[in-house]
């Protein structure tokens, strides 16, 4: 079943109230105020019961100019709207801005009801209807029933409830990207329950007992208890005027335009990419100009920077992003109202098209692009376009709900499809976070031609360690751990590179050395041939050939890969000759003696304690020996 809400618009004393009063027998002046200066104010409140059984949300909205703010907030969850027209007055200012307000977010089904017929002869009437029709001409509105009643006798209010039910059956489920969503634009305290948050549930449902988040304050709280039109209930859906009871927060910590969602569904964002439509009738709008932005219930200053042009006529379109002084949580087709600073009025409206997007450089044709693909474009280029802003970080499946405005269950079908035709990428399944298949690519090409440039700067290394590659490549651009690793793993599956424990190397690199660094590599080889069980330490070396330090370093590392030379401590390199031929003596003694000591090791060598310990802590490692108290034994059974 659709849950609907029907909302009134019209200008001030045009008798809204009134006709909402007749119709449910709720009186939505509740304050004070209202009552002494006989306007609406605030927000009101009521439900209808229509004759199928369905129970109807109905919203009272301010109609006085200073208060336009708080009907907008009003207007933001109105699937219906009934257009409220004093006979005796007909269109006025706030009627012509009510409409284009109704316009703006979206709203497509209503009527007209003009009121206080009590007080005009039928000519006048048929005057004033003639007039509305005119003034509809265009608009949603063009040919919708106008309903004349009065609030005062009842006249007309027959005509008035069938208008309604049959308007009602009109209006279609409007689109639910599934996560829980209630814009706030009402706030208070009942004694004994606590706070307790009113509006009109935008999206998903929410459930006594369950958690939720105020944002963009990031305060997490408990549902107590859920009422629909004043009836207790344990569900609320969306659709529906919902009031909830919330356990854990105080009253003056929420306020209108929060918003109450899902735990870490949302992400507030100091900017949003929005389709942005300029009024006709209004004063050209500027880049960077500073306005007013109504979204849900909330209101916040921001800056207009039009993306594609220095200045917007009026009725024309634009691209643009909005830049906040204050963070908001929006979704993805979500609809909102531009006002002027000053003097304050309406001046135009339109659609989010990427709530969370980054700075923009203006006049770019591929940001340009993507706002087309964004605004007009099929759910899978529009996800597309989403996973690429996204970068190489990637992004998960709830903010791909927020940043497109596809409600999970289509979207998880539409991933699907992309990574069959390699368009997208799974990089963690129980986070469901997903990355372009283009992006990714990129980064790979990214690796490979860092690792050309590597060797090319540095032929005498094999290859660069896997954290060092990872640092150079990371650049705060979000391209995690995971990422990384399984961006490795493919390449080197096709054959790219080569990764050697933490070294990665392309697989067509191999350390070449000509001409000097051949005849170099010739000198050292001899220096540790000649040093035998007492070569000189890397130190030495690096002082031996001072000239030449650096090619000197790498060329004792290639060395080393090699197996010329073996290291077995941080400063002592052993030509492999040595090393072998020190083995099979060891080897020899061992079986003779059956154990061998520091003391035998240097009968046997006659070396210093300096390589004693090493060499001998070496052939423990290698595992011809191992410990035996204070004594080593070969390892394993000798051959004789």
């Amino acid at each position: 079943m659709k849950h609907l809400v029907m909302g009134t618009a019209g200008h001030v004393d045009h008798g809204k109230t009134a006709l909402i009063k007749r119709l449910t027998g709720v009186d939505t002046d509740r304050l004070k105020e209202e009552k002494e200066r006989g306007i609406t104010i605030e927000l009101g409140f009521a439900s209808l019961t229509l004759s199928d059984g369905r129970t109807l949300g109905v919203v009272d909205v301010p109609g006085h100019e200073r208060f336009v703010r708080n009907m907008v907030a009003g207007a933001a969850g109105i699937d219906l709207v009934v257009l409220v027209i004093a006979a005796d007055e007909g269109v006025m200012p706030q009627t012509r801005e009510h409409l284009q307000i109704c316009t703006l977010l979206g709203i497509r089904k209503g009527f007209v009801a003009l009121t206080k017929i009590d007080m005009v002869d039928a000519e006048w009437l048929d005057l004033v209807r003639e007039d509305v029709r005119t003034f509809l001409r265009g608009t949603f509105l063009e040919d919708v029933p106008v309903v004349p009643v009065s609030s005062l006798t009842g006249a007309g209010f027959p005509e008035l409830i069938e208008t309604i039910g049959k308007k009602a059956q009109e209006v279609e489920a409007g689109a639910d990207v599934g996560l829980f969503r209630l814009p706030v634009d009402r706030v208070f305290t009942m004694k004994g329950f606590g706070t307790v948050v009113t509006g009109t549930l935008a999206s998903g449902m929410v459930a006594t007992g369950e958690e939720v988040e105020v944002s963009p304050i990031g305060l997490r709280a408990r549902v107590r208890g859920i009422q629909v039109h004043n009836r207790t209930v344990e569900t609320a859906e969306a659709g529906q005027r919902t009031a909830i009871n919330l356990q854990g927060v105080d009253r003056e910590m929420i306020e209108r335009g929060h918003i109450l969602a899902d735990p870490g569904s949302l992400t507030a964002s100091l900017r949003i990419d929005c389709l942005y439509r300029h009024l006709g009738g209004v004063r050209k709008l500027k880049n960077r100009s500073l306005v007013r932005l109504h979204t849900g219930t909330c209101e916040v200053m921001a800056r207009m920077i039009l993306l594609d042009r220095d200045v917007l006529e009026p009725g024309t379109e634009c691209c643009a992003q909005l830049i906040l002084e204050t963070p908001l949580a929006t979704v993805a087709g979500d609809r909102f109202v531009i006002r002027s600073c000053s003097p304050v009025t309406t001046i135009g409206g339109g659609l989010i098209v990427d709530p969370l997007p980054a700075k923009h450089k203006r006049s770019s044709a591929a940001v340009l692009g993507e706002f087309k693909s964004l605004a007009g474009a099929g759910d899978e280029e529009k996800t597309a376009v989403v996973l690429e802003r996204a970068g190489i970080g990637g992004i998960t499946e709830n903010l791909l709900i927020v940043r497109t405005g596809i409600r999970g269950r289509e979207l998880r079908r539409r991933l699907e499809g992309m990574f069959g035709a390699r368009k997208a990428v799974l990089v963690d399944r129980e986070e469901m976070r997903v990355l372009s298949h283009p992006v990714y690519e990129a980064f790979q090409t990214e690796i490979l031609r860092e690792l050309q440039g590597y060797h090319e700067r540095n032929p005498l290394r094999e290859g660069l360690s896997r954290e060092e590659l990872r640092t150079t490549l990371e650049r705060g651009d979000g391209a995690g751990q995971k990422i990384f690793t399984m961006a490795l793993r493919e390449l080197e599956k096709r054959g790219e590179i080569v990764a050697e424990k933490e070294m990665i190397r392309l697989t067509g690199h191999r350390v070449h050395l000509k001409g000097e660094m051949e005849d170099l590599r010739e000198e050292l080889s001899l220096v540790f041939q000649n040093g035998s069980l007492t070569p000189p330490t890397v130190r030495e070396v690096l002082e031996q050939f001072s000239a030449r330090k650096k090619e000197v370093a790498s060329l004792i590392q290639v060395m080393t890969r090699e197996g010329v030379l073996v290291r077995i401590s941080e400063d002592l390199n052993f030509h492999r000759d040595a090393l072998e031929k020190l083995r099979e003596d060891y080897r020899r003694i061992l079986i003779r003696d059956g154990q061998a000591t520091p003391a035998s090791f240097k009968e046997l060598t006659g070396l210093s304690r300096k390589f004693i310990i090493p060499l001998m802590e070496y052939f423990d490692m290698t595992k011809l020996t191992m410990r035996a108290g204070d004594h080593r034994i070969l390892r394993g059974r000798p051959d004789r």
